[in-house]
């Protein structure tokens, strides 16, 4: 099968589930990242305040937000005159299924702040 016809109110309705899933992760994400950052910048504080040596380089991958993606088809589908919105294989994956190209990126990434692997 390479295409596939969706009824627009149900499709809008998978990505809609999709969006506010990754929105609830990335800000979670996004809050253990900066609780990181305060914990490591403090523990320098103290290294500072008591003389040690200082290990200058820090780096924490920053957790990705693509809110947009999702907010994009969203609204191409809600201006759509269609009823019906045909999709390709590689569309139904991303759209519906939630199988984006940075899924794996983004999902390692946010596992390092929140401790759950979605």
């Amino acid at each position: 099968m390479r295409t596939v016809r969706l009824d627009r109110d149900a499709f809008v309705s998978a990505v809609q589930e999709n969006r506010d899933n990754h929105r609830a992760v990335f800000e979670e994400a996004l809050q253990g990242y900066r609780d990181r950052w305060i914990v490591e910048l403090e523990r320098r504080l103290r290294d500072v305040r008591r003389g040690r040596d200082i290990n200058q380089s820090f780096r924490l991958p920053e957790p990705e937000d693509h809110t947009d993606d999702y907010d994009r088809v969203l609204t191409m589908a809600r201006m759509s005159v269609d009823g019906i919105v045909e999709l390709s294989e590689d569309e139904f994956a991303m759209y519906v299924m939630d199988q984006w190209s940075w899924k794996g990126n983004f999902t390692r990434t946010t596992t390092m702040y929140t401790g759950v692997r979605r």
